[in-house]
């Protein structure tokens, strides 16, 4: 558990806000206290200058009681000033220092202890001062002040204190949140790009321009590399489709070769076999094309291959396939199959296309033939193999007749054939 808590990093978002609330509780802190104590020091100050005041004002009031030694007088005349000032005790004595008359301000409980500990922490010691008649000290008064004032401005501090602090707690998070929003959405659309880009191979996505400028050029360097690795992923796609189509299809020709169609020559029939239909296969070779290849030429007789698959191409469905099995020998693959008569019937579109001469390099011109067999499954093969053998068999017996047929004739050219396998 402890080696797991070790690795939980705190978020950018708690630095930023623990950051931002830190430096204003300190910036709060400490201008609370030091207006704080500016404000004690002048009230101080004031208290001070109001206690002399107060002294003098008292001084005028009981110098007559005092010269009388009127106790009474001067009890009256002093709680009459003190009662309304900021006077904690006030005291007159006479010329031989003797008590004449005091004043002290009720106690009201624990706020007024506490308010006496105040004065007594921050006002200066007790003001004395003599009373003077005709040039002569006749007595003295004795004041100390008292720390309401001083309290309740000490209490307006503390509660303005926790006011500011927790305004500036909100403005501090709410500026955290603010700035956090400016940095981590730029972070965030990056991160979610390079997921894209880690998980799905996405390289097409980008990051959007940012507002601050470190984070744009991030972005931007980001995306460069994202260019890079889509043209390397467009690159290496091609790559790989052109290696696919170069081990499945025949370089001369562009068809299928034997192993794509043996491929697709059994999923046809594993489907024709769910679904009770029937697929044919047709086996091509040409009759005339070793002559071809030894009078003109391996030029010519690739000429021939190119013509020859592209017109039978040319005579199929789409859904059909044509491939070439190797040398001059081609297969075709008709699934599904609705009749059998189909079959021949493309079979003799593909002989009738061959009527035409094609045209060699050189400005010659040749006419060639083919020879094709056809095997329908299930009647002739269930398997790959037995269609092919049987269609191949189904070839090289039309290609007999086709001979026969030139030696009763006496013809020089040969006449396609079109064998069934029976």
């Amino acid at each position: 558990m402890s080696l797991f808590k070790s690795r939980i990093r705190p978020t950018l978002g708690s630095v930023i806000g623990r950051g931002h609330l830190i430096v204003a509780l300190v910036g709060v802190a400490m201008a609370s206290v030091s207006l704080t104590l500016l404000g004690v020091l002048a009230l101080r100050v004031y208290a001070d200058h109001n206690l002399h005041l107060i002294a003098r004002s008292i001084n005028y009031t009981v110098e007559a009681a005092v010269v009388f030694n009127d106790k009474v007088a001067a009890t009256e005349a002093l709680a009459l000033i003190a009662s309304t000032e900021e006077v904690a005790d006030a005291q007159v004595m006479d010329e031989q220092g003797e008590l004449l008359a005091r004043w002290q301000r009720p106690e009201t409980g624990l706020l007024s202890d506490l308010e006496m500990q105040v004065a007594r922490v921050i006002l200066e010691k007790p003001i004395s001062m003599p009373i003077v008649h005709q040039g002569q000290e006749i007595g003295s008064i004795l004041l100390v002040g008292h720390g309401g004032s001083l309290m309740s401005f000490l209490l307006s501090g503390l509660v303005g204190i926790v006011l500011c602090t927790a305004i500036s707690a909100w403005v501090a998070l709410y500026l955290a949140r603010r700035q956090l929003r400016g940095i981590t959405g730029p972070l965030r659309s990056l991160a979610t790009v390079a997921h894209a880009a880690r998980s799905e191979r996405a390289f097409d996505r980008r990051v959007p321009p940012a507002d601050i400028a470190e984070l744009d050029n991030l972005g931007n360097d980001f995306n460069a590399l994202l260019d890079e690795l889509e043209s390397w992923q467009t690159h290496l796609q091609s790559e790989n489709e052109t290696l696919a189509h170069q081990a499945s299809h025949d370089s001369l020709t562009g068809l299928p070769n034997r192993a794509f169609f043996e491929g697709r020559l059994i999923r046809a029939l594993r489907n024709a076999g769910k679904l009770d239909e029937r697929v044919a296969v047709l086996f091509l070779d040409s009759d005339r094309f070793k002559e071809i290849n030894d009078n003109f030429g391996h030029a010519a007789g690739d000429a021939v291959l190119v013509a020859v698959a592209t017109r039978v191409r040319a005579q199929l469905r789409e859904e059909d396939l044509v491939a070439r099995l190797g040398g001059d020998e081609f297969s075709i693959l008709l699934a599904p199959l609705h009749k059998a008569e189909d079959a021949e019937r493309i079979a003799d579109k593909i002989i009738a296309s061959m009527e035409i001469p094609i045209q060699l390099p050189g400005s010659i011109q040749v006419l060639t033939s083919l020879s094709i067999g056809i095997a329908v499954y299930p009647d002739h093969g269930v398997t790959p193999g037995e269609l092919l053998d049987a269609a191949d068999a189904a070839m090289y017996q039309a290609k007999r007749l086709s001979r026969g047929a030139q030696q009763t004739a006496g013809a020089e050219l040969p006449v396609a054939h079109v064998q069934t396998r029976s």
